[in-house]
């Protein structure tokens, strides 16, 4: 079950730029302290090599053409708007 956490005390600078970030991700502030949170004290155990040979996997499932640079492109513009 989540647990409900109250921060005090945070500094204007942190607190700034949490509020920077959020909005860049389009999150809420407590999300992305969630987010921030998580990529520290959950860093993941694996080496580079067993990342890139997991992104090489990854790719090599891949249809050929499956995605295409303008597909991306507009892809990416729509989920700015």
């Amino acid at each position: 079950m989540p647990t409900t956490l109250t921060l005090k005390n945070i500094p204007d600078e942190i607190y700034e730029r949490l509020k920077v970030a959020a909005a860049t991700h389009r999150r809420s502030l407590n999300s992305e302290a969630i987010v921030c949170l998580e990529s520290v004290l959950l860093r993941s155990t694996r080496t580079p090599a067993e990342r890139i040979a997991r992104a090489r996997e990854l790719r090599g499932a891949m249809r050929p053409g499956s995605f295409r640079a303008r597909e991306v492109d507009a892809a990416k513009r729509r989920g700015r708007a």
